[in-house]
């Protein structure tokens, strides 16, 4: 499949695309205007939305495992765009800014689904969520109750910032890094999996590709504000569709 030029449509493939020659221009400045993205939804996780109004719905219940730093608050865009389809949308909230450790998130994962006794889940995640999601339906999911994840933005092969973070929750994003090693060599959930991601991104210079995933790239730049995309949510609700 060939790689569509910047702003033409998404591109969906089965491995990874050639990379797009973005400029240094657009690269700044869709660095900046994802870094103002992501501190306009810190300030409006603190607005009144509650995650029971997610609640409601006929259709496949959802799980938004949200990124680092990140409260389910960001995931509010494609939350609504889910929840408009029907589906019955819910949030970890013990999760809280995602800051412990991958399999310990997952745990909570896991309480969640069961204490409320959740089947044939579909995962909707970001950043580090992915990583949350696939440690999930790979280790712990033994009865079965998550049916596929859709990821976005995802360091499924680490990245090469995370050998110079100055805290370990980030150093845990390097690809040598023990987990993220690990879930690199469990393939056979990757059929299961949708990754969504940019032709750049602003933390993941690698991209997001995963082999033997649906992989759909999108013309957008940048590792939060992909969330509030339009192509993007197109392709999360597409992956999110009956099957």
């Amino acid at each position: 499949m060939n790689a569509t030029a910047p702003g033409t449509g998404p591109v969906r493939s089965g491995r990874a695309e050639p990379p797009y020659r973005i400029g240094l221009a657009r690269r700044t400045w869709w660095a900046l205007a994802d870094w103002v993205y992501a501190a306009v939804w810190q300030a409006r996780s603190l607005g009144p939305t509650t995650a029971d109004d997610y609640r409601t719905g006929d259709g496949q219940p959802v799980v938004v495992i949200p990124g680092v730093y990140e409260t389910w608050h960001f995931m509010r865009p494609l939350m609504d765009a889910l929840h408009d389809r029907g589906h019955p949308v819910h949030v970890v909230a013990v999760l809280r800014h995602n800051l412990r450790p991958v399999p310990a998130s997952a745990a909570d994962v896991l309480a969640y689904l069961e204490e409320h006794d959740l089947r044939g889940v579909l995962v909707v995640a970001h950043s580090k969520g992915g990583l949350i999601g696939k440690y999930a339906m790979t280790q712990l999911d033994h009865d079965g109750r998550i049916d596929r994840m859709v990821a976005v933005s995802t360091p499924f092969g680490g990245s090469v910032y995370a050998n110079l973070a100055p805290v370990p929750h980030l150093r845990a994003f390097r690809a040598a890094d023990p987990v993220i090693a690990a879930l690199a060599r469990e393939r056979d959930a990757n059929a299961r999996i949708t990754s969504v991601y940019g032709v750049f991104d602003t933390l993941i210079p690698g991209g997001s590709a995963l082999a033997g995933a649906t992989n759909v790239r999108v013309p957008v730049g940048g590792h939060f504000r992909i969330l509030a995309d339009a192509q993007a949510r197109d392709a999360v609700l597409a992956a999110a569709a009956p099957r």
